[in-house]
């Protein structure tokens, strides 16, 4: 092996893969990626839970336990309720994470020394159940601390907190997001580079009818993908379905056509196959960080949740988890389902656009 001859392989390796700005672009945006999203946006911490409180005793001891709670920084205020009917049907919505039970005769029980207080979790999300019970211990009740004997924590969907309940439904919308993707951000360009999309162009079809042939069989093979993680999550981890298996597919439904959108959107910018690769991991992570399939959502900062709010596995999350766990119905979980076909039109129509823009 003469070094002559591999200093010049290097160097034109090296030449190569300076032309390649989206071989540059991801050496640079992965790590830069990861260092800003592990140590600004990841925080295992969770704080301000949304909540809510049914003081059912309204005394100034009770007054004064909501406000001492609410201090902690740990619980917001986020609904209100008035019965444990009412908590338990804002858990089941999503609308909080924890919920508060102050019973009638609040005072009695805490001078017997009995259980005073209740605190009703979501554990759909394990780190919400680790939350509560740290929050039990905390000194309530102005400067007289509530001990924790009398705070009594019920986690309502996952009691034995046992964490493949948690995490197969939301490994459905992961591998989702992964695999649908990639297939269409492939699609387009692989018609490019087999010289197929210069006869596609000839025949009649329009540019809306090719994208939605694209993204038609790639459906039934997302749904294929769902029903295999269903029967391998009921199992081998007897993972309960408590809402209904139409709500499960429907929310799947809306996940696969969002990322089948972004994939066709992305197939419209990649040149070749290996970018359009190169791109769709570089969306797959930020949606696995930032979702709350493995870190809490609430525990992250602002502006970290805004950008979670732009990626359909976010709203997909709220949606598997409540149908699946909660035992909600879509109908109560209406803002995550317009958040995904909002997404979804939006992404067509710039594929579309993108698309017509690149025959022109």
């Amino acid at each position: 092996m003469k070094l002559q001859r591999l200093v010049a392989v290097m160097l034109k390796e090296i030449r190569q893969m300076a032309r390649d700005r989206m071989t540059i672009a991801m050496m640079i945006g992965i790590p830069t990626l990861q260092l800003l999203l592990f140590g600004y946006a990841i925080n295992p911490d969770v704080r301000n839970l949304p909540a809510a409180v049914a003081d059912m005793a309204d005394t100034g001891g009770s007054r004064a336990l909501v406000q001492d709670l609410f201090a902690t920084g740990v619980v917001r205020p986020a609904a209100g309720a008035r019965t444990p009917q009412e908590l338990q049907a804002l858990l089941r919505e999503g609308k909080i994470k924890i919920g508060v039970l102050i019973p009638p005769d609040f005072e009695r029980r805490r001078i017997d020394r009995r259980e005073a207080v209740q605190v009703i979790v979501d554990g759909s999300d394990t780190s919400v159940q680790a939350t509560a019970r740290q929050l039990a211990m905390l000194p309530l009740d102005g400067g007289n601390a509530l001990p924790a004997s009398q705070i009594s924590v019920l986690p309502l969907y996952n009691p034995q907190r046992i964490s493949a309940i948690n995490v197969v439904p939301g490994l459905i919308g992961v591998i989702l997001t992964m695999t649908m993707v990639m297939f269409t951000a492939m699609a387009i360009v692989r018609e490019r580079e087999r010289g197929n999309l210069e006869l596609l162009i000839t025949t009649p079809v329009s540019s809306g009818e090719l994208m939605v042939g694209k993204v038609l069989p790639y459906i039934a093979v997302g749904l294929v993908q769902v029903s295999v993680v269903l029967l391998l999550g009921a199992w081998l981890f007897a993972v309960p379905i408590r809402g209904s298996l139409a709500g499960v597919y429907g929310a799947a439904m809306l996940l696969i056509v969002a990322n089948l959108t972004l994939g066709l959107l992305v197939s419209t910018v990649a040149k070749t196959q290996f970018q359009s690769m190169q791109m769709a991991f570089f969306l797959f992570l930020p949606s696995i960080l930032l979702s709350g399939f493995m870190f809490p959502f609430d525990g992250m900062p602002k502006a970290a949740q805004w950008i979670a709010e732009l990626l359909p596995l976010t709203h997909f999350m709220r949606l598997i988890r409540g149908v699946v766990l909660r035992g909600a119905q879509l109908t109560e979980l209406w803002p995550d389902v317009l958040a995904l076909a909002a997404f979804t039109c939006a992404m067509m129509a710039l594929a579309i656009l993108r698309f017509r823009k690149r025959l022109d």
